[in-house]
């Protein structure tokens, strides 16, 4: 049964992740109903748990505290939830493994019972992953050359498909491709499978297994023969991580980096991967068993306690500007030969945002002043370039007497010296072209 349920679980992870919940109506644990809940936990464990010795250790753990009374002085069904979710992990140590009180998500499950009612969940699931777009929330070039995708969860859906080939054929022409799971908890292999067949030219590419307990089978994974529209085959890949990426986006990520298909930049990820489902252990709690692991047919191991390490270490907020940066140089190294290198020019500014060069206080003052219609002014320790009467726009450090305007990404400023002496701004632009103005000697 279990197996039957673990998209199913991937599906609803969203509503069943922590989050705010309502507390109105709550009524007050008592100790038949406490009982009743453990008692059925531990044998859903036995049943189902990928690890039976360890199924059989979180059983008796549980079991043993209900029957001291550790769990009589809580109350409230969350805390409880909480509380016996802390006790299964002490002894599992596996993020996946909880339990949640969601009376709400547990009379859906609980509803599928007639054909009718099946169609009627399937109907309500996918309503809810159509409004969350199926996951995908930005799809865009960042610059020339380099695609952007963010999506903050693997759905499970069976029109969801439609939404990956919309997402990559969008970015059918890119030469870089930015892969965003620093939000992203996981969801189904399914689209694992889908999105990873966008990365490569055609041959069939073993991903992933998976060992079920219940059915003491193993599933392999493989990329698809055929996806409709572009393949991003020849294309260079980055993953964005962070701490929160956990479970499917985990396994995106660690195929890929064992393959060599793709560059992970960010943190070290959660550490789930074993995959499983929502299984109700009464009326108004469910437990997220896993009954699965993951093998990956490189490693023959997997993530799981340790989360996957990224090639580049950086924090995750700084993560986009590294990658993006990253992409553009590699683009540009390929095309040094050229002599109207067509990523050369945003290279450098994004080496300037990633990577930002240095100052020294006393030096900024040195180049203030009045250069024709330019002014620079120093306003908190921040240097402004202005034209005319126009907006201030701050300055961004490049070394070597240039700056750049983020809002103005095809101008930069170039200070020219005479005996070390700035005498003169001189405009760049992206098309080649200077102009230049004298500074204002005051008499």
């Amino acid at each position: 049964m279990i197996k039957r349920l673990i998209f199913f679980g991937f599906i609803i992870c969203v509503s069943f992740m922590p989050k705010a919940f309502s507390q109105e109506g709550l009524t007050a644990m008592d100790a038949t109903k406490k009982k009743a809940v453990v008692d059925s936990i531990g044998i859903l464990l036995l049943d189902n748990y990928v690890f039976p010795e360890k199924a059989r250790e979180m059983q008796t753990l549980i079991s043993a505290n209900q029957k001291a009374g550790k769990y009589n002085a809580i109350m409230d069904p969350n805390e409880f939830a909480m509380k016996i979710t802390e006790d299964l992990q002490s002894v599992s140590h596996d993020l996946h493994l909880r339990v949640r009180y969601n009376p709400r998500m547990i009379a859906e499950i609980n509803m599928t019972q007639t054909p009718e009612d099946s169609v009627k969940f399937v109907q309500l699931m996918e309503q809810r992953a159509a409004e969350d777009n199926y996951g995908f929330e930005e799809v865009k070039m960042l610059s020339h050359g380099v695609g952007y995708l963010k999506f903050n969860g693997f759905s499970g859906s069976p029109k969801a498909g439609e939404a990956a080939e919309a997402a990559m054929n969008f970015l059918g022409n890119a030469q870089a491709l930015i892969i965003d799971l620093r939000q992203n908890g996981g969801g189904s292999p399914d689209m694992i499978q889908i999105l990873s067949s966008y990365l490569y030219n055609g041959d069939r590419v073993h991903l992933n297994d998976f060992y079920y307990r219940p059915e003491n089978a193993t599933e392999q994974r493989w990329t698809l023969p055929y996806v409709p529209g572009k393949r991003l085959g020849d294309a260079d890949v980055y993953v964005l991580t962070s701490n929160r990426t956990f479970s499917a986006a985990e396994e995106f990520t660690y195929n890929l980096k064992n393959l060599k298909r793709a560059t992970i930049i960010g943190e070290t990820t959660g550490g789930g991967a074993h995959p499983g489902g929502v299984i109700p252990a009464s009326a108004e709690f469910g437990v997220f068993v896993p009954s699965g692991r993951a093998i990956n047919p490189i490693t023959h191991t997997n993530w799981e306690g340790t989360g996957v390490e990224p090639d580049i270490k950086v924090a995750s907020g700084d993560a986009l500007k590294e990658a993006h940066y990253r992409a553009v140089n590699a683009l540009a190294e390929k095309h040094q030969d050229d002599p109207e290198n067509p990523y050369a020019w945003t290279r450098d500014e994004l080496n300037a945002l990633a990577h930002p060069v240095s100052m020294r206080m006393e030096d900024q003052g040195t180049y203030t002043g009045s250069y024709g219609p330019r002014t620079i002014s120093l306003e908190n320790g921040q240097l402004f370039y202005r034209r005319d009467q126009g907006t201030n726009y701050p300055l961004v450090y490049m070394g070597n007497d240039r700056f750049l305007i983020e809002e103005i990404p095809y101008f930069r400023i170039h200070f020219i010296r005479k005996n070390d002496v700035i005498v003169a701004i001189e405009g760049e632009y992206d098309d080649g072209h200077t102009d230049r103005n004298e500074k204002n000697i005051r008499p």
